[in-house]
């Protein structure tokens, strides 16, 4: 009889199955069956061609090639190595599971060592981490973003918010004065364009992420462990900015109420229990006007920032598209005015007559 930390491994195979779902199989195995029952696991992206992702003293067990995935089991003493490889998008799964926790924790740094290779930072970008909850919980992607320098997008903001962003994008590590930046104002008027160039100016002192299943992270306490605390690494680093955008039904005036608990842990993150001895900012974009939004979230000193990005006057849209040519007296926003610089229209269907009398 099995003793009670065992499971029963049993599995089938047909002619449907690939090599590769073999394999698969075949390296759950000593995790199912107690034989090594701790497990660690990591996803790495931009892999070397060249990094072998492999560890001494081993045996190849099985090893499946098809024509975009490797996958590999290499066993030793005390542990298994699980391997697979994605040739075209330079992706990896790299699973260890040993007799020990210390030796699972060892043997998968030593298998990963140096396996990554970090992209050139390339001029106008920067890089941004994307988490969402995937089907293996919390998951995070680094990319270059495109993301233009400060003194290049000024002109995109009136005069009052420009000067306001200018001393947003001065802040360092050393002047942080509240927890939360809050950039509100209707759509297309370049909120998520100054969180860009925030992330360039910054980027030497803080880490930006981008969350983008906001409702998910403040819903599920240990997603928002794993994304907003992070994992305590010396080499981790010592700001921390997660970017939100478009959030208006956690913080608007009836958040409490239609959010639950969402709101809450979002304000202890920034100044609460949940905040403490973790540097991390919340940046926030939302089309909700200042008067709508939950007293909560803008009281003095909760705040870094909060800035109403609007249109640019009317001088000023004149003076950025150089023709007043389709700039009403209202002025227009950052969207509209590349729309008029570059000619692109919204292709819309023509509205048809309506016909009355052919339905009862």
């Amino acid at each position: 009889m099995d003793t009670p930390h065992q499971l029963p491994v049993a599995g089938a195979v047909d002619d449907g199955d690939r090599l590769v779902d073999v394999v698969d199989l075949m390296a759950l195995d000593p995790f199912v069956s107690g034989r090594e029952p701790y497990g660690r696991t990591t996803h790495l992206d931009n892999v070397r061609p060249e990094a072998d992702l492999s560890l001494p003293d081993g045996s190849v067990l099985r090893d499946a090639v098809e024509e975009d995935g490797h996958n590999r089991i290499t066993v030793g003493d005390g542990w298994t190595l699980h391997v697979m490889r994605w040739k075209q998008s330079r992706r990896a799964r790299v699973t260890v599971t040993a007799t020990s926790s210390e030796l699972a924790e060892k043997l998968i740094n030593a298998a990963v060592e140096n396996a990554v290779e970090e992209p050139p930072a390339a001029a106008g970008t920067v890089p941004i981490g994307f988490w969402h909850y995937g089907a293996h919980g919390p998951r995070r992607v680094e990319r270059e973003i495109d993301a233009e320098p400060w003194a290049d997008i000024r002109r995109n903001y009136a005069e009052p918010v420009a000067e306001t962003l200018e001393r947003l994008m001065a802040v360092d590590k050393s002047s942080i004065s509240g927890r939360l930046l809050l950039l509100h104002g209707e759509p297309g008027t370049g909120k998520t364009t100054a969180l860009r160039a925030l992330a360039q100016q910054w980027r030497s002192w803080c880490q930006v992420d981008c969350v983008l299943d906001p409702e998910r992270l403040f819903g599920d306490p240990a997603y928002l462990m794993s994304v907003a605390l992070g994992s305590g690494d010396d080499e981790e680093p010592k700001w921390r900015l997660l970017m939100l955008e478009d959030c208006d039904e956690l913080i608007r005036g009836e958040a409490k109420a239609s959010a639950g608990q969402a709101l809450s842990r979002l304000l202890n993150l920034t100044d609460g229990m949940l905040g403490q001895g973790r540097n991390a900012l919340i940046g926030i974009t939302t089309n909700e006007d200042l008067a709508s939004l939950h007293p909560a979230v803008v009281r003095p000193g909760r705040c870094l920032a909060s800035i109403e990005v609007g249109r640019l006057p009317y001088a000023e849209a004149v003076a950025w598209l150089g023709a007043p040519a389709g700039i009403g007296p209202e002025g227009a926003t950052l969207a509209e005015l590349y729309a008029l610089k570059t000619g692109d229209r919204p292709a819309t269907v023509p509205k048809q007559a309506s016909r009355i009398g052919m339905y009862l």
